[in-house]
C-alpha cells in the first residue's frame, strides 16, 4: 500500500525533537537559534518568525549541503547550531528537520503546530 503524506510526517516526528511555540521563543530569546522558514517564498512574506530566514523545502537539502554549488551559507555553516525548522502546520518543517538530522544537524528541531501554534499563542509575526 502506497503511503500517504501523514504517514512521512508521523515517521519523520519520530526521529525527532519538537519545541511548542513557548520553549521555541525561550530559546529564540536567549538567542544562537537559526530559524529556517521552509515554506514558499510567498507564504514567508505574509508573515514569518523575527530573524528567520526563507528556505523553501524543496531547495532545503541542496541549500544544505556545503559541496552543493547553490548551496545556502547560512544553513550550511551551522552544522553545530541549535536550528527550529518552521511551517505553517508543523508537517513540512518534521521532514525537513528529519532530513536535516540525516544530513549531520545534529540540533534541529521542530515548531510543533507550525505557526499556526505560535499564531494561537499570540507569539509575533512580522513581514
Amino acid at each position: 500500500m502506497a503511503k500517504q503524506l501523514g504517514c512521512f510526517v508521523k515517521e519523520a516526528r519520530s526521529h525527532i525533537q519538537e519545541w511548542d511555540a513557548e520553549s521555541a521563543q525561550e530559546n529564540i530569546e536567549a538567542g544562537d537559534v537559526l530559524v529556517v522558514d521552509v515554506r514558499e517564498a510567498d507564504e514567508f512574506s505574509q508573515g514569518h518568525i523575527a530573524g528567520a530566514i526563507n528556505i523553501p523545502r524543496g531547495l532545503l537539502e541542496g541549500a544544505a549541503d556545503s559541496s552543493y554549488k547553490h548551496r545556502d551559507p547560512r544553513l550550511c555553516s551551522a552544522q553545530d547550531q541549535p536550528l527550529l525548522l518552521v511551517c505553517q502546520s508543523g508537517g513540512r518543517s518534521a521532514m525537513a528537520a528529519w532530513v536535516l538530522k540525516q544530513m549531520g544537524f545534529a540540533h534541529a528541531y521542530n515548531l510543533k503546530g507550525g505557526l499556526e501554534c505560535w499564531e494561537a499563542e499570540s507569539l509575533e509575526l512580522v513581514q
